[in-house]
């Protein structure tokens, strides 16, 4: 092995941390770090398997699951599509050229191409199902934002309302998307209606383009919390996400893109790595406030900030990042919309449907078969590889400080925090199924701990991340 091939992950069990091996010692660890990567994968897939078979002995039994195909939100229906020749020329292309294409780019570059990149995996997956089914009427079903549009016409009355249509009974209870989720949601497409960008098609663009950012948000905060050379690895499994299938067409997409650039902009603030740090603080707090105004759960995303800030061993941005926090809570309340009621009777319109039925026991542990399927095999054996770094890191941390943690035990907190934030929201009980879709906020940010797999890999890695992404999309109806 070259001197060069050898990057701080294959060394030291994949630790990054410790004197520098000899030739034969670093040999040998990185073997046993890559068959530790496999092992965590296979794992994965095991994990998978149970969630399916046990999963479909239960539904056949008594139907509680109320999933077709468990452990997805799913029905099994083989079909092509206009857009399969795209989604395997676009997963060839960013196996074969992805990985040199990021190493390479001029960073701008390579942010433009990622988004463009992003964009395009996830329109080709959802055209697989066709132009009308996987796109223009997505958002149109009887469960979603856009059937309600017209009962906005009055928007602060609407909003004093609101809470009195979201358990079921009440006359004119609200669709399942709109009554799980605070009024920001919807009010993203009444407002596209009023400029003019009504219907399904327009809602499924807004939320495929803008939720396609994600990814330059996670390259921005990788990059100034870890390094470049880290956030460029990150890019091709970024791109081609497994995520994409959910987020093609879903106004989850939209809601990762939102609390993913609050991240970022707080990170570039605590860091000083931009211009008008202040803006960028205050512009981080208003967007995590509108975070919570899409979706109840997304509080949990406080866990990733406060990674950021203890990364960047600062609190200066928070003074700052609060007020702009404190914008939408603000506008919301005065406009007569409590959060905290609103949320209660979420949760007793979540126990009066399927959530009163589906078995805990069984989805405590199948959600994150699901979190399996939707981030990848690599991200799993990216997430061991952050187990480990993570105890060194920490270790620095208290000892001299997180900045002299290395970028790969840098990397792995912040990868570690995402995935804490993600097992509170599955033991909170709240999120029994559909978690494909639910969790891409929190698994966006586990996508990049596949920086830490070895670079002569990398492109099985991708494999392993795009070949079950197709095969979901080919094999099931994932929409509603």
């Amino acid at each position: 092995m070259k001197t060069e091939d050898v990057t701080p992950t294959d060394t030291a069990g994949g630790t990054g941390y410790g004197p520098p091996a000899p030739p034969d010692r670093t040999d040998d660890r990185a073997r046993r770090a890559g068959r530790a990567d496999l092992i965590a994968a296979a794992a994965g897939v095991l994990l998978v398997t149970a969630a399916v078979v046990v999963g479909h002995v239960i539904q056949n039994r008594d139907g509680s699951l109320r999933a077709q195909w468990p452990p997805l939100l799913a029905s099994w229906d083989p079909h092509l599509g206009p857009g399969t020749p795209a989604a395997l020329v676009m997963a060839v292309l960013v196996v074969a050229y992805g990985p040199p294409l990021a190493a390479r780019l001029p960073w701008r570059g390579l942010l433009a191409a990622a988004w463009a990149g992003s964009m395009a995996w996830v329109f080709s997956l959802a055209l697989i199902d066709g132009w009308h089914r996987g796109v223009a009427k997505r958002l149109t079903t009887k469960h979603e934002y856009l059937r309600v549009i017209d009962r906005f016409e009055d928007i602060p009355a609407t909003l004093r309302d609101f809470t009195n249509h979201i358990v079921i009974g009440e006359p004119g209870n609200w669709p399942a998307h709109v009554a799980g989720h605070p009024p920001g949601a919807t009010l993203t497409f009444v407002w596209l209606d009023r400029i003019g960008l009504g219907g399904g098609a327009w809602a499924a663009l807004w939320c495929v383009v803008v939720g396609s950012s994600a990814v330059l948000a996670a390259l921005i905060t990788v990059r100034v919390l870890a390094d470049e050379r880290l956030a460029r690895r990150a890019a091709p499994f970024l791109v081609l996400a497994p995520t994409a299938v959910w987020a093609g067409v879903s106004a989850d997409g939209y809601f990762t893109a939102v609390a993913a650039w609050s991240v970022a902009l707080l990170a570039l603030a605590a860091t000083r790595r931009v211009r008008f740090p202040a803006v960028a603080a205050l512009g981080g707090g208003l967007l995590f406030g509108w975070t919570c105004y899409l979706s109840y759960g997304l509080g949990l995303m406080a866990a990733v900030l406060l990674a950021v800030l203890v990364l960047a061993r600062t609190a200066r941005p928070v003074p700052l990042f609060l007020l702009g926090a404190l914008v939408a809570p603000v506008a919301f309340t005065l406009a007569g919309f409590n959060w905290w009621t609103a949320y209660h009777l979420l949760v007793e319109r979540y126990y009066q449907g399927a959530g009163g039925v589906r078995p805990y026991g069984y989805w405590v542990w199948a959600n994150l078969a699901c979190a399996t399927l939707s981030a990848g095999l690599a991200a799993v054996a990216g997430l061991r590889r952050s187990a480990v770094a993570a105890p060194g890191a920490v270790r620095a941390a208290l000892r001299r400080g997180p900045t002299t943690a290395s970028p790969e035990g840098r990397l792995a907190l912040l990868v570690l925090a995402a995935l804490a934030a993600l097992l509170a929201a599955d033991l909170s009980g709240m999120s029994k199924a559909e978690t494909e879709r639910i969790w891409q906020p929190f698994l966006l940010w586990l996508l990049p701990a596949a920086a830490l797999l070895p670079r002569r890999r990398v492109r099985y890695w991708l494999v392993a991340s795009a070949v079950p992404a197709l095969l979901i999309n080919h094999l099931l109806w994932t929409g509603w």
